[in-house]
């Protein structure tokens, strides 16, 4: 014997009834602070500093790359 169901519903209606928290304003201030940052740009310390979140792993490798990165960028002739 096979039973299935098909149930139609909205992904906010599946998230209550599973009991699952409604992240849309946690979304909204991420969205807000994403395209902040498109508009004014990315400085060098915050691309550091999204480096040592995302892989906190490689922190201490992270200044290795940075020399490895400027070592691999020609310098102009004096």
């Amino acid at each position: 014997m096979k039973v299935s169901f098909d149930i139609e519903c909205t992904p906010a209606e599946a998230r209550a009834f599973f009991g699952l928290p409604d992240l849309t304003a946690v979304h909204d201030i991420y969205l807000d602070k994403m395209k902040t940052m498109m508009t004014e740009g990315l400085a060098p310390a915050d691309i550091e500093k999204m480096t040592r979140n995302w892989m906190p792993g490689i922190s201490d490798g992270f200044e290795q790359w940075q020399k490895l990165f400027f070592a691999a960028i020609p310098k102009p002739p004096q």
